[in-house]
C-alpha cells in the first residue's frame, strides 16, 4: 500500500525540518503533500529545495478551511497526518488572540474532521495515523524544582497556550471518541536554524551584530529547556511509528537555562566568532526591558516516558549545535 502523508505547516521552523527528515527516509512511492497557509512564519523559499524530491506536492492554503481539507482527502487519500500547522508566538497572542483560536483550535478540529470522515468513510480508520505537535507550554508553569510529566494537569497561562491546550484536548476526545489512532507531543523550546525572526535566539543574534540594544524580558531568570530541532523531528518521527494510539509523550533534552544566560553564552560565541571593531563585548548590548504578561516562570520536561517506551533520548551537545545555530543566522543577519 502507497502511504500517504499530509503534513500541515511545512514551510514553517519545525514544520520544514521534519519535511526534510520524511523526504530523506521516505521511500518515493511515498506521496507527502505540505499545506501551508504561508503566513509571515513560513519561509516560501524551502519549495525550491523540496520540490526536488518528485513524491513532495505543496498546496497553499489553511487548516481551517473545510472545503479544501476535504478536497485534499478526496484526492490524495490520506492515511497520515502530521500537524505542525499553528500561530506560536506568545506576544502576538497577547495583542491578538483571535487568530490563535482560529488556527489552533478550529483549525486543529478541521482536520481532524476531515481526517475522521474521510477515513471512516473508507475503512481506513484502524490503520490511519494523526499526529498532533503541541506544546510544554500547556502545562503553565514551575517553581525551582520538579519536571513536566504526561500526568501533569493542563493550566496555560496565555492565549496562546490556551489554544494549544484546547487543541490537544480535541485531538485526544477524537481518540476516545470516534477510535481514531491519535499521538500528541509536547516539546520543549526549539533552537536551529529557520527560525522566525521574532524568537529569542534569532532576535539576540540579530540585535548583537547589528549593534543594537538586545532586550531581555524582566530580570532575564525566567528558564527554558532547550531542544534542538532536527533532534525533536526524530523523536516526533519516532512517536508516530513506535507510540501508542491515543497517549501523550513529552520530548526535551534536560538543557535547561535561563533567558540571561542564553544571551550571554550567544554573545560570548559572537565575542569569539565575530569580534567588535572597538573589542568590547557583545553582551554590553543586552537591556533589561518590561516583562511579558503572564510570563511563565520556569519550563522543564521530564522525557523518560519516550526514553522507556520508545527509545529516543537526546543525544545532540548543546553547545555545539548552538554554536552551530548562532553561525547560521550571522550568515543570514550579516550586513
Amino acid at each position: 500500500m502507497i502511504s500517504r502523508i499530509l503534513v500541515t505547516g511545512g514551510l514553517g521552523f519545525i514544520g520544514s525540518h521534519f519535511l526534510d527528515l520524511l523526504l530523506k527516509n521516505e521511500e518515493e512511492n511515498v506521496v507527502i503533500v505540505n499545506l501551508d497557509a504561508c503566513t509571515y512564519a513560513a519561509d516560501i523559499s524551502l519549495n525550491k529545495q523540496f520540490e526536488k524530491h518528485s513524491n513532495y506536492k505543496f498546496i497553499k492554503g489553511s487548516i481551517t478551511d473545510r472545503a479544501l481539507l476535504k478536497e485534499l482527502f478526496l484526492e490524495y487519500k490520506f492515511d497520515s497526518v502530521f500537524n505542525f500547522a499553528a500561530e506560536t508566538h506568545v506576544d502576538n497572542s497577547i495583542s491578538g488572540p483571535g487568530v490563535f483560536v482560529d488556527t489552533n483550535v478550529m483549525g486543529t478540529f478541521s482536520l481532524l474532521e476531515e481526517s475522521r470522515l474521510f477515513w471512516e468513510a473508507n475503512n481506513l480508520m484502524k490503520i490511519s495515523k494523526f499526529l498532533h505537535v503541541s506544546t510544554d507550554e500547556v502545562y503553565g508553569q514551575l517553581g525551582s524544582v520538579g519536571m513536566f510529566t504526561e500526568q501533569t494537569p493542563y493550566a496555560p497561562n496565555s492565549p496562546y497556550s490556551a489554544s494549544k491546550a484546547s487543541s490537544d484536548f480535541m485531538v485526544r476526545s477524537y481518540h476516545h471518541t470516534y477510535g481514531m489512532n491519535t499521538f500528541i507531543t509536547n516539546c520543549s523550546n526549539n533552537f536551529g536554524a529557520r527560525q522566525n525572526d521574532e524568537k529569542l535566539i534569532p532576535t539576540i543574534v540579530r540585535k548583537a551584530i547589528n549593534g543594537e540594544e538586545i532586550p531581555i524580558y524582566g530580570n532575564g531568570k525566567n528558564i527554558r529547556d532547550w531542544l534542538f530541532v532536527e533532534e525533536h523531528c526524530e523523536a516526533i518521527f519516532e512517536v508516530f511509528k513506535k507510540g501508542n494510539s491515543g497517549e501523550s509523550y513529552n520530548i526535551g533534552s534536560y538543557n535547561e537555562r535561563t533567558n540571561i544566560n542564553i544571551a550571554k553564552e550567544i554573545c560570548n560565541v559572537l565575542d569569539e566568532s565575530l569580534p567588535k571593531k572597538d573589542g568590547l563585548s557583545y553582551s554590553d548590548q543586552i537591556k533589561f526591558v518590561i516583562d511579558r504578561k503572564g510570563h511563565d516562570f520556569r519550563y522543564a520536561i521530564d522525557a523518560s516516558k519516550i526514553k522507556k517506551t520508545i527509545g529516543w533520548s537526546s543525544k545532540k551537545q548543546f553547545k555545539k549545535e548552538l554554536k552551530n545555530t548562532i553561525d547560521w543566522y550571522v550568515n543570514k543577519y550579516k550586513i
